[in-house]
């Protein structure tokens, strides 16, 4: 079985540094010369952009219900054959959600560094990172990490508030000017923050001084791999908008599309770049169009060659952002009307109150199809529902799936391994 050094990097909550702190490690470890392999737990697009230029490769979702099981152990057996390191970002605190980052830890023994942001806290933060190490015994535990820690003094405090038999791995200070820029959906893209590698580094320094300059504990992977995918896709051409306003895209998405058979390449409708104009199916993902719809909206030459795909009924697939570029308008957050694509008909107002955010399941004619839900607007629209998504672990109805002509449109964001086939029929333009 392949061994390697793994932590698992979980929290009390949301807003603790986990990422920063994540990042931190893995450049630092990337400096030291070692081959890092970091994944992000659930669904998440904006944190592995971050990691991703932390430790220089591709940063892959690990969940046990939107991923599975099974792929998750393979991607971790493969990361443990090949690397030096394989750090784990969890999500929102360490025990919330079902399944939570507590399982998913327990699940392959990956040892938990627990982030606990200490501003406006001192002797109680040994009672929380007591609480965290012990309230679950199937859940192995490394250390407890203070952020945002304010003075000299105040690390004193929190070192010796720490109860016997837990380790103290150190601070990370207020001073150390690392924390991410943060926006609705989250942290901000990576390519949009300026000074990251120069944020990054001053991280890595930072967590030198920590013990987590040196490696973890060895932890023994089980062996495993996955079938390859049918190549249902042979000899398509798929084109994918990507950039700033496009770019919510697991990498686990775009190797299936390989792995199928399918042929990929990008273009900018920022840029007002057309696709290839042989491409049989264009694919236009989440993101932030509405931080760039009046470039959007005045991008005449990707409009007109996407218009002209739609009206040749080739395929296009389209999530969240994507969806709402598709449609005839889109209203930003100071109520200002911009025009869309007009190939599908509605009109989506931003709104700066969470419209929804949860785990989304699809029951197709080729089984499940897992993803996630997480936006800021709403949509009015005559199209009716050719399938209806359900809450992952309620049931409860979820995201809408639109079928007109040859475009598919929903708000969820679907994780495409979880079921190939159905992926496969999207991509050409069957029904699910």
């Amino acid at each position: 079985m392949p061994r390697c050094p793994a932590l698992f990097i979980g929290a009390s909550a949301s807003h603790q540094g986990k990422t920063t702190v994540t990042a931190a490690l893995a450049r630092h470890h990337a400096r030291q010369g070692r081959r890092v392999r970091v994944f992000k737990t659930g669904p998440d697009f904006l944190d592995p952009m971050i990691l991703e230029r932390a430790c220089g490769s591709p940063v892959y979702s690990l969940h046990l219900s939107m991923v599975g099981l099974d792929a998750c152990r393979a991607m971790l057996a493969k990361a443990a054959r090949e690397a030096d390191l394989i750090l784990i970002e969890g999500v929102m605190g360490l025990f919330d959600g079902t399944p939570s980052s507590a399982d998913l830890a327990a699940a392959f023994n990956v040892p938990v560094l627990a982030v606990i942001g200490a501003h406006g806290m001192a002797q109680t933060f040994g009672a929380v990172a007591f609480g965290l190490a012990r309230y679950r015994t199937d859940v192995p535990f490394y250390g407890v990490l203070a952020n945002r820690v304010a003075s000299a003094r105040h690390a004193q405090m929190l070192a010796e508030a720490i109860p016997d038999g837990l380790r103290y791995c150190g601070h990370l200070s207020n001073a150390d000017d690392i924390a991410l820029p943060e926006r609705h959906l989250g942290l901000t893209q990576a390519q949009e923050i300026a000074s990251l590698d120069a944020r990054l580094d001053r991280a890595a320094d930072a967590i030198a001084t920590t013990s987590l300059g040196e490696l973890p504990p060895r932890v023994e992977f089980e062996d495993a791999t996955l079938d390859a995918p049918p190549r249902l896709l042979d000899g398509m051409r798929i084109a994918i908008a990507r950039d700033t306003a496009f770019s919510f895209i697991y990498p686990a998405n775009i190797d299936l599309l390989i792995a199928m058979g399918a042929s990929v390449t990008t273009f900018s409708p920022l840029a007002d770049e057309p696709p290839p104009a042989d491409t049989d199916a264009l694919y236009l993902p989440g993101g932030y169009p509405e931080l760039h719809v009046a470039t959007l909206a005045s991008n005449a030459c990707t409009r007109a060659s996407i218009k002209e795909h739609v009206a040749r009924e080739r395929v296009v697939v389209a999530e969240c952002g994507g969806m709402l570029y598709l449609l005839d308008t889109l209203t930003d957050i100071e109520g200002n009307r911009h025009a869309m694509l007009g190939v599908l008909p509605g009109n989506a107002t931003m709104q700066r109150r969470l419209a929804r955010l949860a785990m989304q399941r699809l029951d197709t004619a080729h089984g499940m199809l897992t993803g996630h839900t997480f936006h800021y607007s709403t949509l009015d629209t005559p199209m009716q529902p050719q399938l209806t998504a359900t809450h992952a672990t309620t049931g409860a109805a979820g995201e809408a799936l639109y079928r007109q002509s040859r475009i598919t449109a929903t708000y969820m964001h679907a994780y495409w391994p979880s079921n190939p086939a159905a992926a496969a029929a999207l991509f050409r333009g069957e029904s699910l």
